[in-house]
């Protein structure tokens, strides 16, 4: 995931040459009769673009290199684990970059400009935003990763085993505490541990899963910064298979990420309203991506509802300017939530107030 955040900078601060750089999203699942026809749809499109150059031109002999070489790596096998491929070229300009992914893409998409479309890869890293799992209960605990829809073993923290005892007395309530010392240190070190993977890895989700008594230690024990980024589980065993963990945290925190945008773009509207930090509408938004002044940039997930002549090209550019200017891109799946902003908003770091003569 990485790696394709760092794709997606460089793509973003590429400069145009005046010569095409085309852009390639497939969806290599196969149709409804079971077979991979999304090699001769490839094929197909990028015939129909390069029949749009008319004669020779420079332009068009510049484009059929590009297709070339796409059609090129295409054609071998990609590795099995394979849903989606995304290709970027312009020979003019350097640039051919590839990528495998394990997640699927809702359709197959071929544009060709002065720039390469970039809304379909920011959304696809919003959509798949990375997040951490910890599965726990009093003496160990295992922590993952999960992004692109994979999950990785981060590591796990393990105690030894205490159990309580029936027997009273004095020596009964020192050994008790003793216990609850102990179990107490193990949730610490899980927390630490949790930090760590946080700030390291940039993640702002975190999905927590225990038995009642390691769950109420952990809500003890979360920092505040943590606690605000996390979701509890419905009950899971800790030795739960890595495929339960996963299929379960994918369709419980989609729910959570729907609402946390309807908080979002509430925030954003108070904020505009109230001559805040925020700034609603294509025009408003786009100076202050120019200005530098966005922190995040809240885009509606359906283009068509954006306002502006061309949705798709002003999307496009939005994102370009948020990843040149360190601005969040969050995605907002219901188009009612910005519709009264024209499909565009965005919180802000900071305003321009104008002197008063």
């Amino acid at each position: 995931m990485a790696g394709l955040e760092q794709l997606l900078d460089r793509l973003a601060a590429f400069e145009p040459t005046g010569l095409p750089f085309l852009s390639l999203y497939v969806d290599m699942r196969p149709d409804n009769t079971g077979r991979p026809h999304w090699l001769a749809n490839v094929r197909k499109e990028l015939g129909d673009r390069a029949r749009s150059y008319g004669g020779r031109t420079r332009a068009r002999a510049a484009y059929d290199a590009d297709a070339e070489r796409a059609l090129a790596w295409l054609t071998r096998a990609p590795a099995p684990s394979t849903n989606a491929v995304v290709v970027f070229a312009c020979e003019s300009g350097g640039v051919f970059e590839t990528a495998e992914l394990p997640v699927p893409l809702d359709v197959t998409d071929v544009a060709v400009g002065r720039r390469p479309h970039l809304y379909p890869l920011a959304r696809l890293l919003d959509r798949y935003r990375r997040y951490a799992v910890v599965v726990t209960d009093t003496h160990l605990a295992r922590i993952f990763v999960v992004a692109l829809g994979r999950i990785e073993a981060r590591g796990q923290v393990e105690n030894a085993k205490l159990k309580r005892t029936d027997v009273g007395g004095w020596s009964q309530a020192r050994y008790q505490r003793h216990v609850d010392e102990h179990r107490a240190e193990h949730v610490r070190e899980v927390v630490a541990a949790l930090e760590h993977i946080v700030r390291e890895e940039r993640v702002d989700h975190v999905a927590l899963a225990g038995n009642e008594t390691s769950m109420a230690l952990l809500r003890a024990h979360l920092t505040k910064p943590i606690a605000g980024l996390v979701t509890e589980l419905p009950h899971m065993p800790v030795a739960a298979p890595d495929s339960r963990i996963l299929r379960e945290t994918l369709e419980i925190l989609p729910r959570e990420d729907a609402r946390d945008d309807a908080e979002r773009v509430a925030r954003m509207y108070d904020a505009y309203r109230a001559g805040g930090l925020a700034i609603v509408g294509l025009a408003g938004t786009r100076a202050a991506l120019e200005n530098g002044q966005v922190h995040e940039l809240l885009l509606t997930a359906s283009p068509d509802r954006l306002e502006g002549a061309d949705g798709a090209a002003e999307a496009d550019e939005l994102v370009v300017k948020a990843r040149q200017t360190d601005a969040r891109v969050t995605f907002v799946e219901d188009p009612s939530l910005l519709a009264e902003a024209g499909g565009v908003g965005a919180l802000l770091r900071f305003r321009l107030h104008r002197r008063v003569a």
